[in-house]
């Protein structure tokens, strides 16, 4: 991995993981053969990420509007999710990759929600990568839960005492946003957390995302100038030693 890279890599790669269903069309597959293929990409991108020297990546499995797609589509997402804790966390643990799944759990399974939190319980002390899977997760569902449990609390609603009540208080902000599958919007996703987080979009559908365009995307981000209010020359060394 070129060292250049992994210094300006961005520490938080958030990714909507868009294009499987299309994948698998233009297949002349089912659409759950594409979210097969699609975990699979996802194994490849976490030892990507590890490699380029990303510390969280955050990815939106399954997003609170997915309910609405046809019954046997979410059965087999649901059924999918439950083998890949199955097949996937002892070696995510084994590559030091901690693992959480943020999102409404009311509606998972009883079974599948153990799952879940052994997977969280099994990887906790894991120091590589902070994978988060999102999964029955909506950013307006997520505010409304934070503002619901400090309201419960008594606690003001401040920026501070809604960002550590929301799903992902446990990482800083996203750096960067990865949309594949050629749409450019953020569909809901991490709403609150992406206020500042630079967009990348591309065409390629998310099984045949390739590293080349991983890597373009990190590049990308390491050649822009986050300003966050600011104006270049505050950004400038210079600038910063007469401060």
């Amino acid at each position: 991995m070129n060292s250049a890279l992994t210094a300006s890599a961005p520490h938080h790669v958030a990714i909507v993981m868009d294009g499987n269903g299309r994948w698998a069309k233009q297949r002349l597959m089912p659409r759950l053969a594409g979210h097969r293929q699609g975990l699979e990409k996802l194994r490849e991108v976490v030892r990507w990420s590890i490699e380029a020297g990303v510390k969280v990546l955050t990815v939106f499995a399954f997003s609170s509007e997915n309910w609405r797609r046809p019954t046997d589509e979410v059965n087999g997402l649901m059924g999918l999710l439950a083998k890949a804790l199955d097949r996937e966390v002892s070696a995510l643990h084994e590559a030091g990759v901690q693992l959480h799944f943020p999102g409404d759990r009311s509606a998972l399974s009883d079974s599948l929600q153990v799952s879940l939190a052994a997977a969280e319980a099994q990887t906790v002390q894991n120091q590589s990568l902070v994978l988060n899977v999102c999964f029955n997760y909506g950013g307006r569902w997520d505010l409304v839960q934070a503002a619901r449990r400090l309201a419960e609390q008594g606690i003001e609603i401040t920026e501070s005492s809604l960002s550590h009540t929301l799903a992902l208080s446990h990482v800083p902000d996203p750096d960067l946003l990865i949309r594949t599958g050629g749409e450019q919007r953020i569909s809901n996703f991490l709403i609150w957390q992406m206020a500042y987080t630079e967009l990348y979009f591309t065409d390629a559908l998310w099984p045949a995302l390739d590293k080349s365009t991983f890597l373009t995307a990190l590049q990308a981000y390491a050649a822009r100038e986050r300003r966050f209010g600011q104006i270049s020359e505050q950004l400038s060394p210079t600038a910063v030693a007469a401060v």
